[in-house]
């Protein structure tokens, strides 16, 4: 009997790759969803190969006993629910609560079980630093700096990724735990929705963002964050923390690359990536919504740093190259209509 494989939030964008990915490699997939019978939202993960192998389960982040019974008889977790988003109407509430609790919820239920051998949570580089400072990154280094008032999405990560670790040490459970730490994740979509980093090159493409500004990122391409998470669930020495990032492109970069894949509409064309302009936009920033306002100030004019050796050993992630996904993800933007294509000359 094929091995069954529990993954919350299964129709977002990194589960839906790694729940097709599993069904390809022959595992039995038990994916939680908030309403199995919202057709549009989830029908696209019945019509995927192996898809036989699928069972679609509700589940409820709020409630702390939403995945007791999806856990019972599984051998593996994926926990891959929480929300993503910069700007919130409570951060505690819609932020924080939901990624706290229901991480600790899915441990809660793996810990009833007798059969879950390991849980392997999606957490966020998020976790690992709240602004780059120069330092080259490792799985040692832990987010101090984020609160609900400054980068509240990061710090909803840090707290519930810490909170996983707290649970481990203090209740020592029969399986072992391992999170996966991406940058931003890039790639096509398995359905016609948009995550956050696609919804980043929307933008750019509607002319949201008035100029190029001193950004650059650390991109990893939404099929390897979902090979290393099977990875972590297979390899037997897997542990702890891994940075899932492959390079880094700044913002200037990125437009150059979403133009030369074919998007049209306002990619922006003014440079306010130099010291002046920097000044300017972080000025700016003060007049923005509070989660992209300290966004802004917390990462304008600073390149972040990592080291994804770790993964790369122990995991056998070779990365895509960064270029290749965003061209990608750019023309799969396009197809589904989400952006314009360049006008032919």
């Amino acid at each position: 009997m094929a091995q069954r494989i529990l993954v919350s939030g299964a129709s977002g964008f990194i589960a839906s790759h790694t729940v097709a990915k599993l069904l390809r490699a022959g595992y039995s997939v038990r994916g939680t969803v908030r309403d199995p019978q919202k057709s549009a939202a989830v029908d696209f993960l019945r019509t995927l190969p192996g898809a036989e192998r699928l069972e679609l389960v509700a589940a409820d982040l709020s409630d702390e006993n939403a995945f007791h019974a999806h856990a019972a008889d599984v051998d593996f977790v994926l926990h891959m629910a929480s929300p993503y988003v910069l700007d919130v109407e409570n951060p505690q509430r819609d932020l924080v609560d939901p990624a706290v609790n229901g991480t600790l919820a899915m441990l809660e239920a793996a810990a009833a079980s007798t059969q879950v051998r390991r849980v392997v949570v999606t957490s966020s580089m998020a976790a690992i630093t709240d602004e780059p400072d120069g330092r080259i990154l490792t799985e040692a280094d832990w987010n101090t700096k984020s609160s609900l008032s400054r980068n509240p999405y990061y710090f909803s990560k840090v707290e519930a990724e810490r909170a996983a670790w707290t649970f481990m040490e203090r209740r020592n459970p029969d399986f072992d735990l391992i999170s996966i730490n991406p940058f931003m994740v890039a790639g096509p979509a398995l359905n016609s929705s948009i995550n956050t980093t696609n919804q980043l090159f929307v933008d750019l493409a509607k002319g949201s963002y008035p100029a190029l500004m001193a950004l650059e990122w650390g991109f990893v391409d939404v099929r390897d964050v979902a090979l290393a998470h099977i990875r972590a669930m297979e390899a037997p020495a897997a542990s702890g923390r891994y940075i899932c990032a492959a390079e880094n492109m700044n913002m200037s970069e990125l437009v150059r690359t979403l133009a030369a894949a074919g998007i049209g509409g306002k990619l922006p064309k003014i440079d306010l990536s130099g010291q002046f302009g920097t000044a300017v936009m972080r000025f700016a920033a003060r007049f923005q919504p509070p989660g992209v306002g300290s966004y802004l100030r917390t990462h304008l004019g600073r390149v972040p740093r990592f080291d994804n050796a770790k993964i790369r050993r122990d995991l056998g992630v070779a990365f895509r190259p960064v270029a290749k996904t965003i061209s990608e993800t750019a023309r799969n933007l396009i197809s589904l209509g989400h952006v314009p294509a360049a006008k032919l000359k």
